[in-house]
């Protein structure tokens, strides 16, 4: 395995969809890398000379990604929280932010299901 940016790289994978691995790079995004770095994008990520992973690496650290993306985006999520509008108060229940449906979905961020029983009815002896 390749190590770029300290992120293992998997091997048998292309270059521009083996830099997925890395967050903040997407599909479009490892194909500029790989066309700044003058890299063949045909290439599979075993098939890498030194010098093309060192041009890989000189375009990539260029972007914001991995810990300093990390940082920012929950950066952005504490001040959203802080500032206690809609967002940040969604992001503080842990429900959905950008305005989907609560009532059928959402499971994921509300949680397993709580069963509320019955009243039970009493009955005239």
């Amino acid at each position: 395995m390749a190590r770029l940016l300290g992120v293992d790289i998997p091997n048998n994978k292309k270059i521009p969809f083996a830099l997925t691995a890395i967050f903040g790079i997407g599909i479009s995004t490892g194909r500029k890398i790989v066309a700044q770095a003058h890299v063949d994008p045909e290439k599979r990520v075993n098939e890498l000379t030194e010098q093309e992973l060192a041009a890989i690496r000189e375009v990539a650290i260029k972007l914001a990604i991995e810990g300093d993306l990390r940082r920012d985006v929950a950066m952005n999520i504490k001040r959203l929280i802080e500032i206690g509008c809609y967002r940040g108060i969604r992001h503080r229940r842990g429900l959905p932010v950008r305005g989907q449906r609560t009532k059928s979905n959402a499971r994921t961020r509300k949680g397993p299901r709580k069963t509320v029983a019955n009243k039970k009815v009493e009955t005239k002896n």
